[in-house]
């Protein structure tokens, strides 16, 4: 069950990724991860903040190479 409830936080996470700005994108991924923190095993929980960071890292890269092209 608590593999289930990993995927669906992955999921959610991806889901915000592609439908928010940064700082919403960020906010959504932190109330994920607070409330995932009570579902999770600790070894689900630390997989997930890993995937989330890195999403978290994509997101602001996709943003500052959209930035650095408008600004040529």
């Amino acid at each position: 069950m608590s593999e289930q409830i990993l995927q669906a936080c992955i999921e959610l996470v991806d889901d915000a990724k592609q439908g928010c700005a940064d700082l919403v994108f960020k906010e959504v991924c932190l109330e994920i991860l607070s409330r995932a923190s009570h579902v999770l095993t600790e070894r689900q929980y630390k997989q997930l903040v890993v995937y989330t960071s890195e999403r978290m890292k994509e997101k602001m890269s996709f943003e500052l190479r959209q930035e650095f092209a408008l600004n040529k």
